[in-house]
């Protein structure tokens, strides 16, 4: 019979007579344990973003997104991007000309939830917001390509579905699997 390593772990601080860190540090450790992360399909993808991304505000995966019911999304790529396509309901802010005047009228308690193609541009945006006092802010990992990869969907400027979406470049749209490739500004 193989003895797991919570068991281990546990058996190990007993016979020391740590209880009282026993008490403090397994439900810690447990918990920690529980804790997921975001991830992505493709390998290849997860590597790069594992690697870009600095990591230095909460992330959410594109599952979760799919299951809040309440949250402002804010889509941080660059207006000829924001017109082919978006997460339907999502509020254009940019990253060239980012201006946090533009949500002066959120609460800072509010769930915000900021995506661009792939995480890069929204993980500084984040970090902006919550800098400024926003305490519950998420960048959408793998970002709005990882959103079409998994089959969710997205609209066009009219808020009618779209297959389209701009892929930012030749070199980024290779992470772009779904949707319809588009790199012009139209």
């Amino acid at each position: 019979m193989q003895v797991s390593k919570t068991q281990n772990l546990l058996n190990s601080f007993m016979s020391k007579g740590s209880s009282f860190l026993l008490m403090f540090f397994v439900p810690c450790w447990i918990s920690a344990q529980q804790i997921h992360k975001p991830d992505v399909e493709s390998e290849r993808y997860s590597v790069v973003l594992k690697t870009l991304l600095s990591h230095t505000v909460p992330e959410i995966g594109v599952e979760e997104l799919a299951d809040l019911e309440h949250a402002v999304l804010l889509d941080s790529r660059e207006p000829n991007e924001y017109k082919i396509s978006r997460i339907a309901g999502a509020r254009h802010v940019g990253f060239d000309h980012f201006d946090l005047k533009n949500l002066a009228d959120l609460d800072r308690n509010t769930l915000v939830v900021v995506y661009c193609s792939v995480g890069y541009r929204s993980e500084k945006i984040a970090k902006k917001l919550l800098e400024v006092g926003f305490s519950r802010v998420y960048n959408l990992y793998g970002g709005i390509f990882e959103w079409v990869n998994e089959g969710f969907p997205v609209v066009d400027a009219s808020g009618q579905p779209t297959n389209r979406v701009h892929a930012y470049s030749q070199t980024w749209g290779l992470f772009l699997n779904g949707g319809e490739k588009v790199y012009s500004s139209e």
